[in-house]
């Protein structure tokens, strides 16, 4: 079995306080992993964990088998590992025309002049063009982005981290804050992913994790408490009892 991410013992405590404790997680190549729990669980720390934002306490990170647990943000995204935030970090004066052209041009180092690149380049504007279309933005591509509707900004965002070429992406909770008019095209784009490149999902809306998951992780006070196929978390007794409000954290 061939592993995108792993994590060994993984321990993050904020003083006293401790966020993840002893968290082994396995993430197969290729896999469409979904990690759940409770508000408070830890989901977003462990995300923060993955990419560089904190520095564990104790325990290991391992992208594609190298040991990436002392390495700075931009080293693990220049090594394949891109992430989405809950809350969107967009330019917002950019249009997705130049923020998806930004990051293209950064992946192919141009991007101290990547504004020389736009319409000079085939293969570069081919490839924008490609991300626009994909994720529904070629209707509002010459809009600034903070003009655009928030489901149009979450797409936006995933079409940022996907010009990267990650061949990890961590979606941290892509529907939040999204109406229920604007769901479709997030759910639609999400389920569109390629299928090269392996996504470990951090979801509230259990209708996007059980349509998108092969694998679901349960997180409960910073622990893992359950992990199988869709069907079996779904049956299993401590996840209905968590989700129903039974002995789960705040």
């Amino acid at each position: 079995m061939s592993l995108a991410l792993e994590t060994i013992g993984l321990r993050k405590n904020f003083g006293g306080l401790a966020v993840t404790r002893d968290l082994s997680l396995q993430i197969r190549t290729g896999a469409r992993h979904a990690l759940i729990g409770p508000n408070g669980a830890g989901k977003t720390t462990v995300i923060n964990l993955l990419t560089g934002v904190l520095r564990p306490n104790g325990g290991r990170i391992l992208l594609e088998g190298s040991d990436i647990t002392a390495l700075p943000v931009h080293k693990r995204v220049l090594r394949g590992l891109s992430r989405t935030f809950q809350i969107n970090q967009l330019y917002p004066d950019l249009t997705p025309l130049e923020t998806v052209g930004l990051a293209v041009s950064e992946r192919l180092g141009h991007g101290s002049d990547w504004w020389r690149v736009l319409g000079t380049r085939a293969d570069v504007n081919g490839e924008i063009a490609e991300h626009l279309a994909r994720f529904h933005l070629l209707d509002v591509m010459n809009e600034p982005t903070s003009r655009l509707p928030y489901g149009k900004q979450r797409l936006l965002e995933i079409a940022v981290a996907i010009a990267t070429k990650p061949r990890v992406l961590l979606l941290d909770e892509p529907a939040a804050g999204v109406p229920e008019s604007e769901r479709h095209d997030i759910l639609a784009a999400v389920a569109s992913l390629p299928r090269d490149v392996t996504v470990l999902l951090i979801e509230h809306d259990m209708d996007l994790v059980f349509s998108f998951a092969d694998r679901i992780s349960v997180l409960v006070s910073g622990a893992l408490l359950v992990e199988g196929t869709p069907d079996e978390v779904a049956r299993d007794p401590q996840v209905k009892a968590v989700y129903l409000g039974e002995g789960a954290d705040a």
